[in-house]
């Protein structure tokens, strides 16, 4: 049933039947249900030359996506696109082709300098401060992960003596738009970090019904006075281990 509003993006139409469904696009299903999704290109090429990994599958298209296993197990692995349209939408067509345990892995900006680079933030849901998320789940400012997923990736960290923070990021379109008022705001509503796709990642998950968890890095700092990228980029160790670290977790969910 649909909901109207004077503005679209308010709208909601809880039909899960679309005219152009992901299933169109499946010719084979992918042989397991685990994924890791991860932003760190370099890692999907260390793992290459190590031969930790293999190309499994790539799906065609004008922006063709490669998924890879891991040679010990049965998890893939793919990098994310940029943003909720793109990021959500792969993992819509991932649901469709088997997979219903995710986890995601990247980097955002944090809200507080205190924030260390490479400390982790365990999602707890996002501000929705983009569109994606919209046509998936009826409007709200917030959205959640399923808690009994997060609680068993807290527990996982926990028991092998992980250091986390934990709480919501702000989801937005626009990066060039992180102004100083929208900055304070965000933080002020409980946001840690900013990125751009967990809003719309976890409303495909939840209105798909399936397994999601997200752990997030502190990456460069837009919280004060100056932009500081924090040569956030450059940690490969951390960005290696967090793959690893999610790779394990994903087992699990």
């Amino acid at each position: 049933m649909m909901t109207t509003h004077p503005y679209p993006i308010l709208e909601f139409d809880d039909n899960k039947t679309a005219k152009l469904n992901p299933e169109v696009f499946v010719n084979v299903p992918f042989d397991t249900d685990k994924m890791v999704i991860t932003f760190f290109p370099e890692v999907i090429d260390t793992l290459l030359a190590e031969e930790k990994i293999t190309l499994s599958r790539a799906i065609g298209g004008e922006n063709p996506v490669y998924v890879y296993r891991f040679a010990d197990t049965d998890i893939l692995i793919t990098l994310g696109a940029i943003g909720c349209p793109a990021c959500g939408g792969n993992l819509d067509l991932f649901h469709a082709m088997g997979i219903t345990k995710v986890m995601f892995c990247g980097g955002g900006g944090v809200l507080d300098k205190n924030i260390e680079v490479g400390q982790l933030l365990v999602v707890d849901g996002a501000i929705r401060d983009e569109g994606f998320s919209y046509h998936y789940i009826e409007p709200s400012k917030y959205i959640y992960t399923d808690p009994k997923i997060t609680e068993k990736i807290v527990a996982y960290l926990e028991n092998h003596n992980v250091s986390y923070l934990r709480g919501l990021t702000w989801t937005t379109d626009a990066m060039f738009r992180e102004t100083k008022e929208r900055i304070e705001r965000r933080k002020a509503e409980g946001a840690k970090i900013v990125e751009m796709e967990q809003a719309g990642c976890i409303a495909v998950a939840e209105f798909r019904g399936f397994a999601y968890g997200a752990l997030i890095y502190g990456g460069d700092d837009v919280s004060s006075q100056e932009w500081s990228n924090r040569a956030w980029r450059s940690r490969k160790g951390i960005r290696y281990d967090l793959v690893t670290l999610c790779k394990n977790i994903v087992e699990i969910l």
